[in-house]
């Protein structure tokens, strides 16, 4: 199995591969420390344009009817936006600021819906999700959790089926009324507590990419595919964050 591969639509052995030429005939390559700094604008961008939808939300006559063409728009945007990424991985220099914002606007819009419903959800969820990825990022450091390639396999097959899951659950739910995901059973909140474990468990693949991207000397590039292919888990983490506190919120 290859070094590079990632259950991240991103983060992939072949997006290394194409890049090593690159990397060849260039003194600037890959660090650890600018993927690190590119996640972090990335986050701030996303913070920006999330912050703006909440302030329409809070400020607004009718909030939903406000911010559903922001977060419609932002969940479009993000969507191209991670496709040109993920497709064309240079383009991740433009790309993936454009995605952060985009999320962000739509996230922002979101987590005020969320938040109106169930006061504080949104300061849980966002404190958990990035308790979380520091605790990953510490048993990745120390070593306590090694990404060998049957953990990769298993976060891989783990990962793809729930999004076979979903878009199965989501067409199914074009025809008839799925209510299971949504309630507060035992069964719906242990489908998400299954999920927030293996979005938290593809942080080790992002940081194991980052790592070994820098060693080979990726092109500097990479940096932003890198951070954007981070800020994907975040994002996923963070949704799942909000769906699973939302339904423990029921009981």
């Amino acid at each position: 199995m290859s070094l590079f591969n990632s259950s991240s639509p991103a983060l992939n052995d072949k997006a290394f591969e194409a890049s090593r030429s690159a990397s060849l005939a260039t003194d600037s390559v890959m660090t650890v420390r600018g993927a690190i700094h590119k996640t972090l604008l990335l986050l701030l961008l996303a913070v920006l344009g999330a912050s703006y939808t909440w302030q329409i939300f809070a400020s607004a006559v009718e909030p939903a009817g406000a911010v559903t063409p922001y977060m419609v728009g932002g969940l479009i945007g993000g969507l191209v936006f991670s496709l040109i990424a993920i497709f064309r991985p240079r383009s991740s220099v433009w790309a993936a600021p454009l995605y952060a914002v985009c999320e962000g606007l739509c996230l922002g819009a979101l987590s005020a819906m969320f938040n109106e419903q169930t006061s504080g959800i949104v300061l849980q969820a966002v404190g958990l999700t990035l308790g979380v990825l520091f605790l990953m990022l510490a048993l990745y450091r120390t070593g306590v959790i090694k990404v060998t390639d049957k953990l990769r396999s298993g976060i891989i097959i783990a990962t793809g089926a729930i999004a076979l899951f979903y878009i199965v659950t989501w067409i199914v739910g074009m025809f008839t009324s799925v209510t299971f995901l949504h309630d507060a059973s035992p069964l719906s909140i242990g489908i998400s507590v299954f999920v927030v474990i293996i979005a938290a468990l593809n942080f080790l693949m992002d940081f194991d990419f980052i790592d070994r991207g820098a060693q080979m000397a990726a092109p500097k590039y990479m940096e932003w595919y890198a951070a954007f292919g981070l800020m994907l888990t975040l994002v996923w983490l963070y949704l799942e964050m909000l769906r699973l506190l939302s339904k423990l919120n029921k009981k």
